[in-house]
């Protein structure tokens, strides 16, 4: 895992990630308390990379489960508040920052709660499960004043800050077209997780897990494995799109696509679930200040007999960019030919003569050649070692809390990466074409 000097030092070498403010030795009496709302996978990891930060102490958590409650005075000690209500956290004054990793349909709720409460939040994505409860947290953190950042780590990594750079910097013309796919073959990662054996109305706040999605009976497996439920989760779009999103819209500078069409079924993992377990999704990106206008294709497989993976292909007019998650990225360049190619097998001898004489009159140096179209590998880049933009994105938000800073990932770019992703399963499961304000952040009528 990364430290906090590895990631100074690393955030110096090209992209502004972090502020050397940081670098200041932050006094015992200057910490940063933080609690945890859902203590699952994702929250369980947020706390052990937070904890990792310079300045910032681990409190409390409130779970609907006890034996997460368990788990974590197991792990972090008995001296860690602990209790099923998110209220009684939220209503602690020593808590100076909250982590929401609860089922995706409790993050607008619990959010706007949290800033109400005078606490900076990192929200997990996607940030809301609706996109018009987006608009409610924008402006509870606005009126709060506090720091709101969301979770999708991609933001903050000096990979993606110096992809977006070499865009900008036009090696590979303009782009028309961008791909990238995040495709899975396990259990596991088809959201297939653990039913602990002692999961009952006795140790599960059941109602307390429905809050605002319809009423039901006592059923662990909606808990445990939430993702596979539009009642609670947002499928693979909101899981896993939303990071894509996040990650094109920085490197891009966009503010998101004006139409969305999204496709795909349930082939394999025929569970009871009632989300996809495929999913294609297009997307329309209007020509903006900032970019040109293109388009993008999204694709996760979860029966992917490759084994799994994931990749992103920018191209553009004069090359293209593939990106290695988590390694680097490379170049390829590939000039536009400079005098166009010809046949002239089908014509006769006279009509070959005279294309070619006004052909050498236009292109007087040479033929083109298949050779110059060939692409050249123009440019590489490779992360350091030991680099997590994991660690890199928790460090953003504390410093941005301590140094009073803006982060990159607020409430206004959670929403613009979070709604193509949430409009996806609104086409999918109404089998349309869905339009899109990016700018208004509304949809079309």
């Amino acid at each position: 895992m990364s430290t906090r000097r590895e990631f100074l030092e690393v955030s110096a070498l090209g992209g502004a990630t972090a502020s050397l403010a940081q670098a200041q030795k932050i006094s015992a009496n200057d910490k940063i308390r933080v609690g945890c709302i859902g203590m699952g996978n994702m929250g369980l990891g947020d706390v052990k990379t937070a904890s990792t930060v310079d300045g910032v102490e681990f409190v409390a958590v409130a779970d609907v489960y006890e034996g997460r409650l368990t788990n974590a005075k197991e792990m972090f000690g008995k001296q860690i508040f602990t209790t099923r209500d998110y209220r009684e956290l939220l209503a602690r004054p020593d808590i100076d920052a909250v982590i929401i990793a609860t089922p995706d349909h409790w993050h607008a709720t619990q959010a706007v709660a949290a800033l109400e409460a005078g606490k900076h939040v990192y929200c997990q994505k996607p940030m809301v499960k609706n996109p018009e409860d987006g608009h409610k947290i924008i402006a509870a953190e606005k009126k709060s004043g506090k720091v709101f950042q969301v979770g999708s780590q991609r933001v903050s990594s000096i990979l993606y800050a110096r992809l977006r750079e070499v865009i900008k910097e036009g090696k590979i013309g303009e782009i028309r077209m961008i791909e990238a796919f995040y495709d899975r073959n396990s259990a596991l990662g088809a959201w297939q997780y653990v039913i602990p054996y002692d999961a009952s109305p006795s140790t599960v706040s059941w109602d307390s897990f429905i809050g605002s999605a319809p009423k039901r009976p006592f059923e662990p497996i909606r808990l445990f494995r939430w993702r596979n439920y539009q009642d609670y989760g947002t499928g693979i779009a909101g899981d896993l799109f939303v990071h894509l999103f996040s990650g094109i819209h920085y490197v891009m500078d966009s503010n998101g696509p004006e139409r969305v069409f999204a496709s795909g079924g349930t082939y394999y993992w025929n569970d009871g679930r009632d989300v996809p377990d495929l999913m294609i999704g297009l997307y329309d990106y209007p020509k903006t200040a900032t970019h040109g206008a293109h388009q993008i294709t999204l694709r996760v497989n979860f029966e992917a007999g490759t084994g799994g993976g994931q990749s992103f292909r920018f191209v553009g007019t004069e090359g293209y960019i593939t990106l290695d998650v988590g390694n680097g990225f490379t170049v390829h360049s590939t000039p536009r030919e400079a005098r166009p190619g010809y046949d002239l097998q089908p014509f006769p001898a006279a009509v070959k003569k005279q294309f070619l004489d006004e052909y050498k009159k236009q292109y007087p140096d040479q033929k083109p050649s298949a050779d110059s179209m060939r692409p050249a590998t123009s440019y590489s880049y490779k992360l350091p070692a030991g680099y997590a933009e994991q660690f890199a994105h928790h460090a953003n938000f504390y410093d941005a809390i301590r140094n009073k800073r803006a982060v990159i990932e607020d409430a206004t770019f959670g929403l613009r990466a979070a709604a193509p992703a949430l409009l996806s399963n609104t086409s999918y499961f109404e089998k349309r074409l869905v339009q899109w304000d990016p700018t208004a952040m509304k949809i079309k009528a």
